[in-house]
């Protein structure tokens, strides 16, 4: 079948060419198809929005690659200025669907980051790859990791200032975690302002704070610029943590279930391309360093994400567990033991008042069904198990079996 075939097939076809012909269709797919006598996507164009960061790409890439027209469908990728932006504009339905922190998804579902809706969680679109990155001049004083930095600020009290990306996100609970770990309460000893992400490097320029907590490229463009240096980066506080997730409304995908599959389909197999090959990895840093998405000069996403590490104060080093966007499947899978962890980290810090139904809570955002049949029109691996286990930074281990007494169980919490 030339290419050109392949490209001019509507979905539907592809799909019961495969059902048909190909091996590795699951019975379960196949039933999906005939049953809805359908399975063309209700909505053709689909404006998913971003922030520019390293970890839109595989969004982009399924845009710029024609992945997207293989499922019947076109991303329109958006390009936005705020993570509060993005909920707003998904909570209207100006967007359809967003690159997005795991926590604003989850944060809207239960009310705890503005205007309360129903949402859902299709994939994860990453793991790993963020950074914590402190000032130069917290560095000259000895603060280079989060045991130093408690030294430094016991011995200088002042106020301490530090930024996350969006109250309930990602960059937030990590930035918490890790202070926490060595006895720091983010709530109360020092102060935490919401930045997003393009303006970190510009307002730690003219000190505004001490430290923060982003997505890359903006640790390394710290650096890049001689202000900062990495402290620690997000994976040596949860290795393979998930990162953004693509996110939506219950509504949406209750209208539109086909669109959801398409889209997923399309965005799993573009992170499947970028994890692929170093040749693959070169090619994405180039694109979304575009002016159009990231906006930044290409060397400062393509180390990272080749997994060149440096902190900014004469360390290099290799780190096999960069910034991931398949990595056999383990990565996409919305697994729900990661929801329900971010939800135990807002209960922690008071962003919610009562202990929610963990697991339920989880089984409502995230679309495990429709994710395992994106999955298989995308010929990619689905883990077997819907929950997974880690030992985060502080030695503890996070395994979803007993939220509220995980929840319950650190010293430090509000």
């Amino acid at each position: 079948m030339t290419e050109l075939l392949k490209s001019s097939l509507t979905r539907r076809n592809v799909l019961q060419a495969a059902a048909v012909g190909a091996v590795g269709i699951s019975p379960a797919l196949r039933a999906v198809v005939y049953a809805q006598g359908s399975d063309a996507p209700e909505k053709k164009e689909v404006k998913i929005g971003f922030i520019p960061l390293t970890d839109c790409a595989s969004v982009v890439m399924a845009s710029v690659l024609g992945i997207d027209k293989k499922y019947g469908v076109t991303i329109i990728p958006t390009k936005e200025a705020s993570w509060a932006g993005v909920r707003d504009k998904l909570v209207s339905g100006e967007l359809d669907m967003a690159h997005s922190l795991y926590g604003l998804i989850y944060g809207v579902h239960l009310g705890t980051s503005g205007p309360k809706k129903d949402m859902a969680v299709l994939m994860t679109l990453n793991q790993n790859g963020q950074a914590i990155t402190l000032s130069k001049k917290l560095a000259d004083k000895g603060a280079v990791d989060a045991a130093s930095l408690a030294k430094v600020m016991a011995a200088e009290k002042r106020e301490y200032t530090y930024a996350q990306t969006f109250p309930t996100g990602t960059h937030a609970m990590w930035l918490y975690y890790w202070l926490a770990s060595v006895g720091v309460n983010p709530m109360k000893d020092v102060k935490v302002i919401t930045v997003p992400p393009p303006q970190m490097v510009a307002n730690m320029r003219v000190g505004n704070m001490d430290g923060y907590c982003v997505g890359e490229p903006w640790g390394h463009r710290a650096i890049a610029d001689g202000i900062g240096i990495t402290a620690v980066t997000t994976q040596d506080i949860w290795k393979d943590h998930p990162e953004k997730v693509l996110g939506t409304t219950a509504d949406f995908v209750k209208k539109n279930p086909n669109t959801a599959r398409a889209v997923t389909a399309a965005i799993i197999e573009a992170g499947k391309w970028i994890d692929a090959s170093l040749g693959n990895k070169n090619k994405m840093a180039e694109t979304v360093a575009d002016k159009s998405y990231v906006n930044t000069s290409v060397d400062v996403i393509n180390q990272r994400i080749l997994g060149r590490y440096q902190n900014g104060l004469g360390k290099t080093w290799d780190d096999p567990n960069h910034m991931k966007f398949y990595n056999d499947g383990a990565v996409s899978f919305p697994y729900l033991s990661d929801g329900m962890w971010f939800l135990t980290q807002h209960k922690r810090w008071g962003l919610l008042k009562e202990h929610p139904d963990y697991l339920a809570v989880a089984k409502q955002i995230n679309q495990i069904d429709i994710y395992k049949q994106a999955a298989t029109a995308a010929k990619a691996h689905v883990p077997k198990e819907v929950m997974r286990s880690s030992k985060m930074i502080d030695g503890v281990v996070w395994d979803g079996k007993d939220p509220q007494k995980y929840a319950d169980g650190f010293k430090i919490k509000v």
